[in-house]
């Protein structure tokens, strides 16, 4: 598993800690009689906290040579949410060429713009190529374990006879009112 190699620690976990002692020490020491100003204080180290971190997010990329953000993704919806949003750029690509065919981009613009959207797109296609979660091995994983379960099913249920259709001799669910073979109703 590539997760337990993975270290969980983020540069926001640093800068929201040292936002959170900073505000709990500057409460101690000054001691503000006024809860307004203590929200206030409190509220001002945690700006800078924020300001710290967009700080740094800013000049990583310019400091290092190999730098490449990673994405995760968070779930299906946002997966669905990249998916449409690469389709959207990808549509818009060709927008842009059709419209430099027809004389309405001029070929600096077309340039600029057309690099811009390419970029976009491969940003997104990497982040969709993320393999977060193994979906095949979990798939793989419930279909052994409904096999098993379904091989021990029969057994039990053909001595019962419940389950076992009368017409077709058929073996189905335990909560099932039709066959799945013949699709007569028990």
């Amino acid at each position: 598993m590539t997760r337990a190699t993975e270290s969980s620690f983020r540069p926001w976990h640093l800068f929201v800690l040292a936002a959170l002692v900073a505000a709990t020490i500057a409460i101690l020491v000054a001691r503000p009689t006024d809860p307004v100003g203590a929200i206030l204080l409190t509220l001002a180290i945690g700006a800078a906290g924020f300001v710290g971190l967009m700080s740094y997010r800013a000049i990583k990329p310019l400091t290092q040579k190999e730098f490449l953000e990673t994405t995760v993704m968070a779930g299906s919806r946002s997966r669905a949410a990249v998916v449409r949003e690469k389709t959207l750029v990808m549509r818009s690509i060709k927008e842009l060429e059709f419209d430099r065919a027809m004389g309405k981009v001029s070929d600096t613009d077309f340039d600029e713009m057309g690099r811009r959207l390419r970029a976009r797109a491969i940003r997104l296609m990497k982040q969709l190529d993320v393999e977060a979660v193994d979906y095949m091995a979990l798939i793989e994983r419930e279909l052994q374990g409904r096999l098993g379960a379904s091989a021990e099913m029969p057994a039990a249920s053909a001595t019962a006879g419940a389950n076992v259709c009368g017409t077709c001799q058929t073996t189905n669910d335990d909560d099932a009112r039709f066959c799945k073979g013949c699709g007569g109703a028990f």
